[in-house]
């Protein structure tokens, strides 16, 4: 059994498929049991964020693990298979590691080094455990995996002066507006991603900041840390036509402006021009409201391609995390392959013994004329030969474990012994 990972992301598919691929947390719990009830699959975290959505299972068998999991993400998009198949990747092994492990690092996000991933990959972890999707082999994994986040944030500068998600997004705001200061802007949503926008405009003398949100008890709470003013839904076309930006990044999973809400606001604008910078996904705003005379309107590809225009510095960081991923690799797969090897080696041991106890049995009336220290002699000398028939296939397994020909060997063993 090994574990499978199986996903799409920002690089390999475009957003409007990875909309229909995202995985909000309502349907979180759905999606776990869905994957864990599957045939060929047992564990299951399910890590889906603005940028990716990536199923990580154990699996006995890789391809019908694969055909399960790629079967689960058909019947999550409403989709049939051959319209993203060919977006997906799909690594095993210690190769599943090291995907999770770099994408720990943030050196697989849109913003290279931003931390926000490790806090998802935290969620989705702690998620699964709630819901029982989770084992032995993922916790490890999992565990690991946000002990090389910390790690590559402590011990390189990947993360020094990054610009998360939601920073970036206001960076590139400001890049379309110039200096934010005397601008009125709006955010709509207060759950992570909103926040972190609101905290960013604090840092860039934003003086009216509003803040809409489905909780208005959360919009306040936002709102009274930055001096801001929490807004209504009901209300939220009275102040789209006040503002200069609209910030979206809500965890809606269907859109909250339509093109003609835009419209109507537009009108109520009287020529004002608005930008709009949705990083939401699935977005907030509908697309084709870009179309109307004064809006700009802004996604994430559109924040993909800023944030990659300014992270020359945090790539010449990327061989130093790369490294710590490589050692962290190493180490964990050799961690893993103990704990696999030792209960195996432990059930061939306690096979062999019954084995020999059993023969003992079977032939103690022939030894009945033996005194006691005869019979020791005995038990010592089949124990003996048990022990060094077992010895070399045993310490070879160990030696071999982590690698190619240590999962042969054990696969061997298995089938040779029916273990």
């Amino acid at each position: 059994m090994s574990v499978v990972v199986i996903g799409l992301n920002h690089r390999t598919v475009p957003l409007d498929l990875l909309e229909r691929l995202t995985i909000d947390d309502a349907r979180l719990p759905k999606a776990l049991h869905d994957v864990t009830s599957r045939d060929h699959l047992s564990e299951a975290v399910v890590l889906s964020t603005c940028n990716r959505t990536e199923v990580y299972v154990v699996a006995e068998k890789f391809h019908p693990a694969y055909a399960d999991l790629r079967n689960f993400l058909s019947e999550l998009a409403f989709l049939p298979p051959d319209e993203f198949a060919e977006h997906l990747y799909v690594h095993d092994g210690a190769d599943a590691a090291a995907h999770l492990f770099t994408v720990a690092a943030g050196l697989d996000s849109a913003v290279v080094g931003e931390a926000e991933i490790l806090g998802q990959v935290r969620v989705a972890w702690e998620r699964a455990q709630e819901e029982g999707a989770c084992g032995a082999r993922l916790n490890l994994l999992f565990r690991h995996a946000l002990e090389v986040g910390k790690r590559v944030r402590t011990d390189t500068g990947i993360g020094r002066h990054v610009a998360s998600v939601s920073t970036a997004a206001v960076a590139m705001a400001a890049q379309h507006l110039g200096p934010l200061e005397g601008r009125a802007i709006l955010v709509l949503g207060a759950g992570e991603m909103g926040e972190g926008m609101v905290r960013a405009l604090g840092t860039k003398g934003v003086d009216d900041i509003r803040i809409a949100n489905r909780t208005w008890d959360r919009a306040q709470e936002i709102a009274e840390r930055v001096d801001g003013r929490a807004i209504r839904l009901a209300d939220l076309d009275a102040s789209l036509a006040e503002v200069d930006l609209l910030l979206t990044g809500t965890g809606a999973t269907s859109m909250l402006l339509e093109h003609a809400d835009i419209a109507r606001v537009m009108d109520a604008r009287a020529g004002r021009p608005l930008l709009v910078v949705d990083v939401a996904v699935p977005r907030d705003v509908d697309p084709s409201a870009a179309d109307l005379p004064g809006v700009t309107l802004l996604d994430m590809d559109d924040l993909r391609a800023f944030a990659e225009a300014g992270q020359a510095e945090r790539r010449r960081e990327v061989e130093a995390v790369e490294a710590v991923v490589a050692a962290e690799l190493d180490r964990y797969v050799a961690l893993s392959s103990a704990r696999e090897v030792a209960p195996l080696v432990g059930t061939l041991r306690a096979q062999a013994e019954a084995v020999r106890q059993a023969e003992i049995d079977r032939f103690r009336g022939r030894l009945g004329d033996l005194d006691q220290r005869q019979v020791e002699a005995v038990e010592a000398l089949t124990r003996g030969i048990v022990a060094k028939l077992l010895h070399e296939p045993t310490v070879n397994l160990k030696d071999a474990a982590g690698s190619p020909r240590g999962e042969r060997l054990s696969e061997a063993l298995r089938d040779l012994f029916d273990i």
